[in-house]
């Protein structure tokens, strides 16, 4: 009799209890999937084990050919699916299944219990269920396995509530075993022919053979292969089918959404490789994490080596899910080999040209490319100043919100659109497209028809200082002191505006008492050209940090507040500039008066700008007077 060996009951950590109470409750129509996520981790589990026996051969001792097994106990109602892969230790066990690493992902999870949308697969499936849609389908889940290279086994044991339990194990080979106990209204996967088209549907492009085992009609053992098992890429494309390809999609990304765009291709030549690479059509939940991490797995002559080749794309391309098949690499290639590998450097740059043409000729397209854009345009940008080689390859695929035009420009469109005397391209940055359409900084843009384009993903405020020119055209921003907007005025218009204007010598004595009573508070006050209906605005000067870029340091603690690096600009034709420079220019209205109103101006311009006013209680008291004034 075999010794009981001391269990262990553990929490679940608390973001997998609510992944576990969303998945059992909000993916029911869905539940086929919990046995294509089963099969694909038993795949990895082959696959990494296939790598590490590379240098440790002693590891495949025994074990015979890679394979997943499906049996069915209709008496018992279990389903079991096993493999001799990498197999778990206790740790593992408690890792993998027990908690969720990755920072996005619990923060994903936090939101996804919160919103409405818990039932949508996709949502989900931006991480995938994996292991956890098991209990979909189960009233508990036992987990039998042993780590490749140990003679200890464990068994871990849940019925999806709040914890589960670990406890030594006689586990007879190298591998996982996993045995779902069904509920009652799940024995329809109970039935082969079930099973069978499942795994047709969802796994046939497995490379593993993935077995049935059952009984023919007088109960004898039998065995069947219910899947393709070879290599999906390997197949000629004209044989496999958009089904195939988005299953494939789904297993390598494990991911629920369809893919956007499929590339599979076979490079030859000086170094000869197989692509099989998909676009997603949702933003996966990690694009964002701060490692930047790519998600290819790199095979050498369909053997798995890893999915962390940092050198096999670009990190502004990190959204892409596939593979890459080499035979110019040494099977045995380490993880630590791979790093500034000249080959998987000339085989990125041949992934990147492929990819990037793919993307130019779809988006001649513009309504299916801007759906493109929209998931990933902010992170395809970073391409502009991270890949020199390639600088304008991407810019030529970078689309922008504008002033004049609704949807989505290209930097050509701009180009094509520019008006008679116009320059240069001109840009603002900010946060909010509507809020910049109606900045006062763009009042005299907006009134001459000039384009600008509204540039409000964080970097943006990164490329654009890489890119000085664009078909000889110089990008400048809309929000500097020095944006040249006189060159595209209107001869009539200007003679209009100008008569409609507080004279000069005027203008001259505010913009100096103004600056006075300001002192260091703003860097110098000039009259305005671009104002056409507010009284002021900010800019910054030629060559300065711009506005939005100082917010955003702002905000993250690594700059000082606004100001002495802001030029106030006037609006010599408004109404309450105009009255202010009369009485600046006579001596008139006193020294307090001016500093009060010059202060209400600065304030005024800094909440036009999104900000709070310096002295917020000041700021009240002036506009109490004002008022009181004006009773």
């Amino acid at each position: 009799m075999t010794e009981q060996k001391t269990e262990e009951r553990l929490s679940f950590q608390a973001e997998v209890t609510k992944l576990l109470d969303i998945v059992v409750h909000s993916l029911y129509s869905d539940r086929q999937i919990f046995l294509r996520e089963l099969i694909s981790n038993a795949s990895d589990a082959c696959d990494k084990l296939r790598y590490e026996a590379l240098t440790q051969p002693a590891l495949r001792d025994g074990l015979g050919e890679f394979r997943i097994t499906l049996r069915i106990d209709a008496e018992a109602r279990t389903l079991e699916v096993a493999d001799n892969g990498i197999g778990m230790t206790r740790d593992d066990l408690v890792h993998n299944l027990g908690t969720i690493a990755h920072s996005g992902t619990q923060e994903f999870v936090r939101a996804l219990a919160a919103s409405d949308k818990k039932g949508d697969a996709t949502l989900i499936g931006q991480f995938g269920v994996g292991f956890y849609s098991s209990f979909m389908v189960s009233e508990r889940v036992d987990v039998f396995s042993r780590r490749a290279g140990d003679a200890q086994g464990w068994h871990w044991q849940s019925d999806g509530g709040g914890d589960f339990t670990v406890a030594e194990a006689e586990v007879p080979s190298t591998g996982t075993r996993i045995v779902l106990h069904l509920r009652e209204d799940a024995k329809e996967f109970l039935e082969t022919y079930r099973l069978r088209s499942i795994v047709k549907t969802y796994s046939d492009h497995i490379a593993i053979p993935v077995v049935l085992l059952d009984t023919d009609k007088d109960g004898n053992p039998q065995e069947e292969t219910i899947n393709e098992a070879s290599a999906l890429w390997t197949r000629p494309r004209s044989e496999i089918t958009e089904e195939q390809y988005t299953e494939f999609y789904h297993h390598v990304g494990h991911a629920f959404d369809e893919p956007w765009h499929t590339l599979h291709f076979k490079a030859e030549g000086a170094i000869e490789y197989t692509g099989l690479l998909f676009i997603p059509s949702t933003k996966p939940f990690d694009l964002f994490q701060p490692d930047r991490k790519t998600h290819v797995k790199l095979y050498v002559n369909r053997v798995f080596i890893t999915d962390d080749a940092p050198d096999l794309l670009p990190a502004y391309l990190r959204f892409v899910r596939g593979i890459v098949d080499s035979a110019d690499l040494p099977l045995n290639v380490s993880r630590e080999m791979l790093q500034h590998n000249p080959v998987l450097k000339k085989i990125q740059g041949g992934l990147v040209k492929r990819l990037l043409g793919d993307l130019k000729k779809r988006a001649e397209a513009a309504d299916e490319y801007a759906a493109f854009w929209e998931v990933f345009g902010s992170v395809l940008k970073e391409g502009i100043y991270e890949d020199f080689e390639r600088r304008t390859d991407v810019l030529e695929l970078a689309r922008f919100r504008s002033s004049t035009t609704d949807g989505w420009v290209s930097l050509a469109d701009v180009v094509a659109r520019m008006k008679t005397g116009q320059e240069a391209i001109y840009y603002i940055t900010g946060d909010d497209p509507e809020y910049l359409k109606r900045s006062p900084q763009l009042e005299g843009f907006r009134a001459k028809g000039v384009e600008v384009l509204l540039l409000t993903d964080p970097v943006d405020e990164f490329w654009i200082n890489s890119v000085p020119t664009y078909q000889d055209k110089p990008l400048k921003s809309a929000a500097s002191s020095a944006a040249g907007l006189d060159q595209v005025a209107d001869p009539e218009t200007r003679d209009e505006a100008d008569a409609d204007k507080a004279p000069e010598d005027q203008i001259e004595a505010l913009a100096k008492a103004l600056k006075d009573t300001l002192g260091d508070a703003v860097k110098a006050v000039r009259a305005s050209t671009r104002l056409t209906e507010s009284p002021v605005c900010l800019v910054a000067e030629e060559g300065d940090m711009s506005l939005h870029l100082e917010r955003m340091l702002k905000q993250a603690g690594q700059g000082a507040g606004p100001g002495a690096g802001r030029v106030m600009e006037i609006n010599p034709g408004h109404p309450l500039i105009k009255g202010m420079a009369g009485k600046a220019a006579a001596g008139e209205g006193g020294a307090e008066a001016v500093a009060d109103m010059g202060q209400l101006l600065l304030d005024q311009a800094r909440i036009m700008e999104g900000e709070p006013p310096a002295d917020p209680v000041a700021f009240a008291r002036r506009m109490s007077a004002v008022m009181v004034g004006a009773l």
